[in-house]
């Protein structure tokens, strides 16, 4: 990262300067990929925790979506930081431009223990996610949120509140009744639409028996959670508790989990990376595996990750990592395996190439009853710049 006066910047943008000593530092990546994928579940930019089955295919795509910048402000005992990249946001296509539009990932400030705004969720342990070429690396088992909220942290502690949002779906009896003497259910339409996350082919029921998504616009009261960290020479782990109030409007049903994350040190400059998770964590852990109500019961998630960082030389290593989450209403189990190879031709400039498996193998429950399996392997290369 680059230090500058804030001065200078500001000079440079508004031909002004603000009347108390600031600084400024500049950071990111442009990050290059290459990547192919063959198999049944349908390729994706990188491996979240559902997936789309197809019949078998093959694709590539060359990307620099997911290059990113940042910048950080520091002034009078305050720091700020903010943060943009631009996954998933497509405003061109192919054809032509291919255009992305930026999509926040952070802007948050910081002061005396207190962080306000939007940031990874105090669930998460970025320490210990995986050196990968594919984004995020196995995220089906990883805690992997962003999202508004107020947190206090002291030199072990940390409490806070966090964005309130139900996903799931409604109990049939909830489901909205239909209009007479028509064979269309109300608002069928628009309750999934409001959706965040798309619904997947691979979990969705029959159309028969689609189920209609929870009614998000009465979540009030502000996810709960408590983290103890601990760090020494030997690494860091964290034990994290969440309590959440789920669809106010309906079931009104309290729900909880835990997790464990640890990023430890073994030979040399070799770690051990994992994580555990367990409960009524739903969208927090899997990145889409798990919802949290489905047909309105609360939904129970396991998941794990682990990955085994070793280094052949100074700059050469490699990541040996596997991911997982079950459900036990839904019946749902997918998973993400992969091992790669990484150097660095610069100080600042690295490359990678990493090959993978990401695996689909649900028996859903009733009322859908019926099993999806699908496998797609991966090969990528990407060449990342730091700023």
């Amino acid at each position: 990262m680059k230090l500058f006066s804030l001065h200078t910047f500001a000079l440079l943008l508004l031909g002004s300067a603000s009347s108390y000593a600031a600084d400024y530092q500049l950071g990111g990546f442009i990050k290059a990929n290459a990547r192919f994928v063959e198999g049944d579940v349908a390729f994706q930019d990188s491996w979240t925790g559902s997936g789309n089955l197809v019949e078998h295919t093959k694709r590539t795509q060359f990307s620099a979506q997911e290059s990113r910048f940042n910048l950080t402000l520091t002034a009078d005992k305050v720091q700020a930081f903010a943060e943009i990249d631009f996954v998933g946001s497509s405003q061109g296509n192919p054809i032509i431009s291919n255009s992305y539009s930026p999509r926040l990932r952070h802007a948050y400030l910081h002061y005396q223990g207190l962080t306000a705004g939007q940031t990874w969720s105090t669930l998460v342990n970025t320490s210990t996610f995986a050196e990968t070429a594919d984004l995020g690396g196995p995220l089906v088992g990883q805690a992997m949120v962003r999202q508004a909220l107020v947190r206090y942290s002291t030199q072990h502690w940390q409490f806070a509140l966090e964005n309130p949002y139900t996903y799931g779906t409604q109990a049939p009896e909830q489901a909205p009744a239909r209009i007479q003497g028509s064979n269309t259910a109300l608002s069928a339409n628009a309750i999934t639409n409001t959706n965040p996350i798309a619904p997947q082919a691979s979990n969705i029921a029959p159309a028969s028996a689609e189920p209609q998504w929870i009614d998000t616009k009465q979540d009030y009261f502000p996810d709960i959670i408590a983290r103890y960290n601990h760090s020494g020479d030997w690494g860091n782990i964290s034990i994290a508790g969440l309590v959440r109030y789920l669809d106010p409007a309906n079931t009104a049903q309290w729900a909880g989990g835990a997790s464990i994350a640890a990023k430890i040190f073994t030979f040399g400059r070799d770690d051990l990376r994992l994580q555990l998770h367990y409960g009524h964590l739903g969208r927090y852990v899997g990145t889409n595996a798990a919802r949290d109500i489905v047909q309105g019961e609360l939904e129970t998630s396991t998941s794990a990750m682990v990955a085994y960082r070793h280094f052949w030389t100074d700059n050469l290593r490699s990541s040996l990592f596997y991911g997982r989450t079950s459900t036990a209403v839904e019946q749902t189990d997918r998973s993400h395996i992969g091992l790669n190879l990484f150097t660095n031709l610069t100080q600042a400039l690295t490359l990678g190439i990493e090959v993978g498996r990401f695996n689909i193998d649900d028996h859903l429950a009733a009322p859908v009853r019926y099993a999806t399996q699908g496998v797609s392997h991966y090969a990528q290369l990407s060449m990342q710049f730091y700023l």
